[in-house]
């Protein structure tokens, strides 16, 4: 009972999104539930280029930050030394940092070199407001595989490279499918950053697009919904569609003997 209590309240914003969603517009003459704010919203907006827009620099960003990310903990895993603790902590000391604190001096030097108002841009800083806790992320995932399993592929003639390619990194697709959700919902979800350095329309976000329906004197609360649904739609496919391959079974025993 409680339990359920918990959840309801839990996906209570949820429903009401859904709800508000399926209102009728202002000044309509339609009563009940429908499905013409959809319509509005897909035929009389920028929806679509917004959306194309934050799937591009999702995307982007999180290739590039797994492409940095995986690397990266796998030194943090492995390797042991001064270097490495230092390296360690370095990412901790920038993790802890807001990005609000870096977004006028980005502002600044971004404005230098034409990054101003481009997609590119504000997926670079996605990258790297992400990256740090990827790295993290995916250092914990290397831990919980055996030394043992490179062991062998380097007496086998495998370099360290090569191990970590071969072995390592097909053995660690949970670790590698969580930084990446995590790294596609920072940039999918930000607002702050995308609100400062972009200033067209055509290169807008979902997040800064959505703001284009709020008014000073009054708000369509239905478009607004329609496109919050609308929002929510590509992480939780995304996420649906690799549910399946969360599992961290099958490591344990690729050991022979142990």
């Amino acid at each position: 009972m409680i339990l359920s209590i918990v959840v309801l309240v839990t996906l209570s914003p949820i429903l009401v999104v859904f709800w508000l969603a399926l209102r009728p517009r202002l000044y309509s003459t339609i009563t009940g539930p429908t499905f013409d704010t959809f319509a509005y919203v897909l035929q009389n907006t920028d929806i679509l280029v917004w959306l194309k827009n934050s799937v591009t620099v999702s995307l982007f960003a999180t290739c590039l930050s797994l492409l940095v990310a995986a690397p990266a903990g796998y030194v943090l895993s492995r390797a042991r030394g001064g270097a490495v603790s230092a390296y360690s902590m370095l990412i901790f000391v920038i993790q802890s940092f807001p990005i609000v604190v870096f977004v006028i001096p980005l502002f600044i030097m971004f404005a230098r070199i034409g990054l101003v108002d481009t997609l590119s841009g504000v997926a670079i800083i996605y990258v790297a407001s992400s990256v740090s806790v990827a790295c993290w992320m995916m250092a914990s995932y290397f831990d919980s595989i055996p030394v043992d399993l490179e062991e062998a592929a380097w007496i086998d003639g495998c370099s360290v490279f090569g191990a970590f390619v071969r072995v390592v990194l097909p053995n660690s697709l949970p670790g590698i499918l969580s930084t990446a959700i995590y790294g596609f919902l920072v940039a999918w979800n930000d607002y702050l950053v995308a609100l400062v350095f972009l200033r067209t329309d055509s290169r807008f976000t979902l997040p800064i697009g959505l703001q284009t329906f709020f008014q000073q004197n009054q708000t369509d609360w239905g478009p607004v919904m329609a496109c919050a649904v609308l929002m929510l739609a590509p992480p939780v496919l995304v996420f649906a569609c690799l549910n399946r391959f969360f599992s961290v079974g099958g490591i344990g025993g690729s050991l022979a003997g142990r």
